[in-house]
């Protein structure tokens, strides 16, 4: 790119940043029509952006959203971000604010199915930046080595792309990363989805939702909170009310943290009167599954209240990170002979970390099927899990969690450590294993909590284990009673044998609700991934 078409872009930002939309409209049109500008994505998705911006203020939406569109699927062409000509002069831009306004106008255009599309592909694209240091991913369809090699030939190619000079060059390289994508997506799909956008209509989601189960699908911005409800057959959105939605969040896990008042029963009702009421009538089966988006990533929908009752006693829940994660849930393994393996109260090296009733937890977890085996203490290493995972149907962890938000691959589950592992089982190494158990159970101290960014996919634990290929993951969304959670999981483990993980769950906190009222004791677990 030449200094002439960086001055350009520089003040087509300025005019349009001041004001003066003509101006700027009249740049960037003249911008867009030069060749060069095009190779290089990292600025030609923010020329389009703003071009959309511009067409969106001067009441134009079916211009906004083909503008919009452009600049996403040149996001979407990127595995990650990478050093442009843009960063440089330090306009890097939020790629998530171009979905965010894609997804408003679309709305309210009323092109409700393309805009829930969109919020899947935000997701999808948030995902693949917060992964874009992982180099090591397990594969677990096609042949290993050929698949590694494609994903580290689409990269080099990318990068390449980026250091020419030679438009024909240039645009020859970018076939061949595009090329190398393709295959790289038909060998191993799910692995494509985490290093490029892989795009499912909604038609490929219902496929596969069972007709007696629909899906709340929650996405907001700063001015709006959308909620799309669907079911095998259809596909409803409605507008909800967001003022304080994040405030009510915080209010009822503040009021959740006092087991002795009835603090959390206020903004309880709101939450229930702002995200579910509203939605009653657009479904009619009892069987969930959630989506949640920012700050409802916290929020434990089982204690919402209706004024009468809790939501536990009237639905049974589900999670996912995001609707597309449907097509990737491993079904349940009927091939392993051994039932638990559990791990309880490791030795972290200082005795503030001891969980007293963790250690008992364990123990009496294993209990429950005669398979089993448990490690504490000193035993309870990374070591262990790592030789044992993969042999047991359900892998208990009744342990501390440490969460990074600034760097959410090091998230991680606390074992203690040996001469070959440091104990921490972190996100980033659950991407590079192979585990194919039925169900992970992650009792500790906010498991369930993973970094929320701007695109929103929690990249937490829970979806490390998914991708590890746990059919199933139960988490808490805080810390946790240590005697009201081993009577939970008793009970929990117990009822597996009898139906279906959800709902096992589900039976666990009502019971355990009738000994413990306050929903401090029971809300805090989710079940995230398949229910069988």
């Amino acid at each position: 790119m030449s200094e002439n078409d960086l001055s350009s872009y520089i003040k087509c930002k300025s005019l349009m940043e001041t004001g003066d939309l003509k101006g700027a409209k009249e740049g960037y049109d003249l911008l867009l029509g030069i060749p060069i500008i095009k190779e290089n994505g990292g600025l030609y998705w923010i020329i389009l952006f703003d071009r959309g911006r511009i067409a969106e203020k001067e009441g134009d939406a079916q211009g906004a959203i083909a503008f919009y569109r452009r600049a996403i699927a040149v996001i979407e062409g990127q595995r990650s971000t990478i050093n442009t000509e843009a960063s440089k002069i330090g306009f890097v831009g939020d790629k998530q604010s171009v979905y965010r306004r894609l997804i408003a106008v679309l709305y309210n255009a009323g092109q409700y199915a393309a805009a829930f599309e969109y919020v899947e592909r935000s997701k999808a694209r948030a995902l693949v930046d917060l992964l874009s240091t992982q180099k090591d991913f397990a594969v677990e369809t096609g042949d290993e080595r050929q698949v590694h090699e494609l994903l580290a030939t689409g990269t080099k190619l990318d990068v390449e792309a980026l250091a020419q000079n030679d438009l024909a060059e240039t645009s020859k390289i970018r076939g061949l990363a595009i090329k190398a994508k393709e295959q790289l997506q038909e060998k191993s799909p799910e692995l494509a989805s985490l290093v490029s956008v892989s795009s499912f209509s909604i038609a490929e989601i219902q496929e596969l939702l069972p007709e007696d189960e629909s899906l709340i699908e929650y996405y907001y911005d700063e001015k709006d909170l959308y909620a799309f409800v669907l079911t095998h057959r259809a596909l409803r959105s409605i507008r909800l009310p967001i003022e304080n939605l994040a405030e009510d969040v915080r209010k009822l896990r503040k009021g959740l943290a006092s087991p002795s008042t009835s603090g959390h029963m206020e903004p309880s009702r709101r939450l229930f009167q702002k995200l579910f009421r509203p939605l009653e009538g657009l479904f009619s089966t009892r069987k969930l599954i959630v989506v949640a988006h920012g700050a409802l990533h916290y929020l434990p929908f089982y204690a919402l209240h209706d004024g009468q009752s809790y939501l536990i006693e009237h639905y049974s829940i589900r999670m996912l990170p995001s609707a597309s994660v449907i097509k990737y849930l491993r079904t349940k393994n009927t091939t392993k002979s051994l039932d638990i393996l559990a791990f309880g109260n490791p030795d972290l090296g200082d005795t503030v970390y001891d969980l007293a009733y963790a250690q008992n937890e364990a123990l009496q977890v294993a209990k429950t099927l005669p398979q089993s085996k448990v490690f504490l203490r000193k035993e309870a290493t990374e070591t262990a899990f790592k030789k044992y995972g993969n042999s047991f149907r359900y892998i208990h962890f009744a342990t501390h969690g440490q969460f990074d938000a600034d760097a959410p691959l090091k998230s991680a589950l606390l074992l203690a450590r040996d001469s070959e592992n440091d104990g921490r089982l972190t996100v980033a190494k659950l991407y590079s294993m192979k585990l194919n158990s039925d169900l992970v159970t992650l009792s500790a101290c906010e498991t369930g909590l993973g970094k929320i960014v701007n695109g929103d996919d929690v990249v937490g634990l829970t979806r490390g284990f998914l991708y590890a290929g746990s059919s199933s993951i139960v988490a808490s969304l805080w810390k946790v009673d240590d005697l009201a959670t081993a009577d939970l999981m008793v009970s929990f483990y117990a009822a597996l044998s009898k139906t279906d993980k959800r709902e096992a769950l589900r039976q666990a906190q009502l019971e355990t609700m009738r000994k413990y009222p306050h929903p401090f004791y029971w809300a805090s677990f989710q079940l995230t991934g398949n229910t069988q």
